[in-house]
This record gives C-alpha cells, structure tokens and sequence, in this order.
C-alpha cells in the first residue's frame, strides 16, 4: 500500500518534470523558478512531509486555517509561508503575524495596514501585487494602470519589501496570452523598482504557460497534493 510520503514524492516528481520542461522550452533555468506547494484545506502533517521531500515554500488562502496550521508545523524554520488568498483588512494585522509573504496586496488600505500590522510586530514582509486579469476585477486585484502606484506606495513602507507581482489566470481564455499581460505589468514596475523581479502566476492546470511568460514563483495544489479532502 502507498504511504501519504510516497504519493506526495511522486506527486512532486511529476511536477518537477513539468517544470524542467516548460523551462526548457522557454529557455530558461529550471533553478529560478520556485515552487509555492497550496496546501489550504491539508493538514499540517502533509505541510511536515513536503519539507522532508524539500518543498521551501507554501502557500495558504485563509488566514483562520493558516495560523493555526503553521503553529502545528515542526519543520517551521525550513519554510517560507506565502499568504495568497484575498485579504481582507480585520485579518491584515493577524497574516502579518505568521505570513513571510503576503502576495495578494490589491489597493492602498491593506498596503498601510499591513505595514502598520508588521511594524508592530518587528517584522518585514515581502508583498506582491496581485494584478487583475479579467477585466472585472472578479479574481481580485489591482487594475494594470494601478498598478505602478500601488508599487510606489509598496516601495515607501517601512515594513514591506515590494517584490514583484502575482495574477490568477481568468477562467476564461488562454491562459498564457493573459500571463503575457502581467509580464508586461511586471516589466514597467520592475523599470523604477530594481528588485521587484518575483512573478507569480501558474497553477496545477497552467504552470507551464506560466513559465513561458517569465514566471518565477508557481502556486501548485492538487497535483501535489490531490483532491480537496472532504471539509465536512
């Protein structure tokens, strides 16, 4: 019988595999494009067995199960916790607690409030800005025309290191045409903002498009981890 660390081994290999080759056809090195492994609604058994196969990065969408998840973690120190889920402004001060990226930063208030939040707490958070896609807003994010002034108001926090943007593909159309659209976002804000080089785009369905178009950071769940297990 598989043990759960044999399946998430051969999970991960799979993706990997992906990966090389996505960044083969693009021209790059598979070196610089990092793995953010969505473990929500896993437990943090699954999270402590990812770092032992040397997943670095996780990512989570609710700030209730994410706190409580990371405080179970043993292997804590070896990974980096990226908070992807829309935020909402009662729960900044709390993902400024745990979170060591915060990649779904959309409008001014959670910029200030998140470094105020961080600020308190002796902490620097790396932030992206989660940039819209679809036109209406309806994934979140910042408009593309907003974006390079909510990078500047990023790059003049006192708490908050702006490192680059991050974008959900819309459920409609193709998936890379749109992730060309945020490269060209990212290319103008990197342009006043040197070390704002981080793209995060790409999941379980679409990384390799996203690789195509530059991505550095890939937001991968199900095909590491399987189906959503049952909540009820």
């Amino acid at each position: 019988m598989t043990t759960r660390r044999e399946e998430l081994a051969a999970n991960l290999a799979g993706v990997h595999e992906r990966i090389d080759r996505a960044a083969t056809d693009s021209g790059r090195a598979a070196s610089g494009i990092n793995l953010v492994v969505v473990t929500k609604y896993f437990p943090a058994s699954d999270v402590d067995l990812l770092a032992d196969l040397g997943v670095r990065h996780i990512g989570e969408n609710k700030d209730q199960e994410a706190s409580s998840k990371v405080a179970d973690l043993t292997r804590r120190g070896d990974l980096t916790v990226h908070f992807i889920g829309q935020l909402q402004s009662n729960k900044v001060a709390h993902v400024a607690s745990y979170a060591d990226v915060v990649q779904s930063v959309d409008r001014a208030k959670i910029v200030t409030a998140l470094d105020r939040a961080a600020e308190r707490g002796g902490r620097h958070l790396d932030v992206l800005l989660q940039v819209a896609l679809d036109g209406s807003g309806g994934r979140g994010g910042v408009a593309p025309e907003d974006a390079p002034a909510l990078a500047d108001l990023v790059a003049t926090s006192a708490s908050l290191r702006l490192r680059g943007v991050m974008a959900v593909a819309p459920l409609e159309g193709d998936p890379r045409a749109a992730f060309a659209r945020l490269r060209k976002v990212a290319d103008g804000i990197r342009a006043g903002h040197l070390d704002a080089t981080w793209i995060s785009a790409g999941m379980s369905g679409d990384l390799e498009d996203a690789v195509l178009e530059g991505a550095t950071h890939l937001r991968v769940g199900s095909a590491i981890l399987g189906s959503r297990p049952s909540l009820g």
